[in-house]
């Protein structure tokens, strides 16, 4: 059997990583998944694996699955205030259909 729930998706650079946990965490999240990403934006084109002067400019991409849609629209509410002023990024939530809700609440 199936259970609906929403996943966060979050596309930055790896530089706010360890803020963006946070802000996961802080919100109740109970964990996520990160992957090399790149591709092509209004800040021109990004690489996932070519070579880097600096490492932590990469993209990534953010994957966190949540219960409920108000902590999934919280977590990308936070990140955007907080950091997308300043840093390259956008978020978008989708609804997934999960087995195992358990793994899912905090």
């Amino acid at each position: 059997m199936t259970y609906k729930a929403t996943k966060v998706v979050i596309i930055t650079e790896k530089v706010i990583f360890d803020g963006v946990a946070d802000i996961i965490e802080e919100m109740g999240g109970t964990g996520y998944t990160v992957v090399a990403a790149g591709g092509r934006g209004s800040r021109g084109v990004r690489s996932a694996s070519g070579a880097s002067i600096v490492d932590a400019f990469r993209n990534i991409k953010v994957e966190v699955i949540v219960s409920e849609l108000a902590m999934a629209e919280k977590i990308a509410d936070a990140v955007a205030e907080r950091y997308f002023q300043n840093y390259s990024g956008i978020t978008y939530l989708e609804e997934v259909d999960i087995l195992r809700p358990h793994k899912f609440h905090h």
